[in-house]
């Protein structure tokens, strides 16, 4: 098998938690800013797609180097192995960015690229006319920061927070890369109960589904890479039997989502049935504030508004006050709330143990966390 340089992506922040879920899989990692970088074969490509929770992509980087030109942009382009990946009949469209860089023109670099990988592929594969492009695609992106070009080939297809099981969704849907993001962080295990107070559309207690049976959450959707001739199908199928190897069905769970919109816990009911979670998540309406349990060494992960529309701010900064009280009566839970107001300790009533910076899409966020006191279990 041939071996790749490969790049998971990552929103900010997350980085150190997809290179971890890259090193589980076997793989040593590079980390830079939205990124980790590891080698592997066609199977890490499989396996990757397959397993990785948090990261955003996928892609082979097929060639790096210095573009303050035009013409070094087309000739260190034309110069990469181009044929290793792309057979004659592939469809290769260009995307591209451009950041703190000489070529700011990014409709001309993704112009430049695509015609200097037409000169090399029309030069290997002894072709004189015009390449048909009728194969499989092959999305190329040309990225150039601070006049360095990276050019990529995507793997993934669809980002890889589309899980599958998502029929509908709120206003303001949290990622789910975010949400197993939040899990993880939590080091919550399957013998804990877990709980999301704000639940919305049931992304929280999917992931957490997901994370306590050990189920890949690539296992029920595609990737533009098995199309690829390359890509042989063995591949594919032998990693998918091991997902399936892998995975705990058995393993019981107490998850519970709550929100005090009964249209959402609807959706996330419908969102938890296509995920096959029907029978192992509990959604109910209810008001945060009204949680209570005779449970302990409990995990609340939970997305609360942030109070962006009128009236809404004064409303849950009144809601998350009454919760700092409440949890006060339950001190063997841990709380994770993710939210973009910078006085949540000051309302919550006390300092979190931790806090995390995140980004909720383009919005500047903090993980407050608070952990909980260890109860005597056998």
């Amino acid at each position: 098998m041939a071996k790749f340089k490969l790049v998971a992506t990552a929103a900010m922040g997350l980085e150190s938690i997809v290179a971890q879920e890259v090193q589980d899989l076997g793989y040593e990692t590079k980390v830079e800013n939205g990124k980790v970088y590891f080698e592997g074969d066609e199977t890490a490509i499989a396996r990757c797609n397959l397993w990785l929770r948090v990261a955003d992509r996928v892609k082979i980087v097929v060639g790096e180097f210095p573009a303050e030109t035009f013409d070094q942009l087309f000739e260190n382009t034309k110069a990469l192995n181009w044929e290793q990946y792309l057979p004659v009949d592939a469809n290769f469209p260009v995307s591209g960015k451009s950041v703190k860089s000489k070529l700011f023109s990014v409709p001309d670099c993704q112009a430049i690229v695509k015609k200097a990988i037409v000169e090399k592929m029309k030069l290997h594969y002894k072709r004189l006319g015009f390449l048909d492009e009728s194969g499989a695609t092959y999305k190329i992106e040309v990225s150039i920061l601070k006049d360095v070009a990276t050019l990529t080939i995507d793997t993934s297809g669809a980002g890889l927070h589309k899980r599958g099981y998502r029929q509908n969704q709120g206003e303001a849907p949290l990622k789910e890369t975010l949400a197993a993001a939040l899990v993880k962080i939590s080091r919550w295990s399957p013998t804990r109960p877990f709980v999301d107070l704000f639940c919305g559309s049931g992304t929280i207690p999917l992931e957490a589904a997901m994370i306590g049976q050990n189920i890949a959450p690539g296992y029920n959707r595609e990737f533009i890479s098995e199309d690829w001739p390359w890509m042989k199908a063995k591949i594919w199928d032998d990693a998918r039997n091991e997902a399936d190897n892998l995975a705990k069905y058995d393993q019981p769970l107490e998850i519970i989502g709550s929100d005090i919109d009964h249209r959402m816990v609807q959706i996330a009911q419908e969102n938890a049935l296509e995920a096959g979670f029907a029978d192992l998540i509990t959604f109910k309406q209810m008001q945060a504030t009204d949680f209570t349990t005779k449970l302990t060494d409990g995990v609340i992960i939970s997305n609360p508004p942030y109070g962006e529309r009128i009236g809404e701010k004064e409303e849950i900064e009144q809601v998350i006050k009454q919760l700092g009280d409440i949890m006060k009566n339950f001190p063997t839970w841990s709380v994770y709330m993710l939210s973009s107001m910078e006085n949540f300790e000051q309302l919550y009533g006390r300092k979190a143990t931790k806090k995390r910076k995140l980004f909720n899409g383009f919005i500047r966020t903090d993980l407050y966390q608070y952990w909980g006191q260890k109860s005597k279990r056998d």
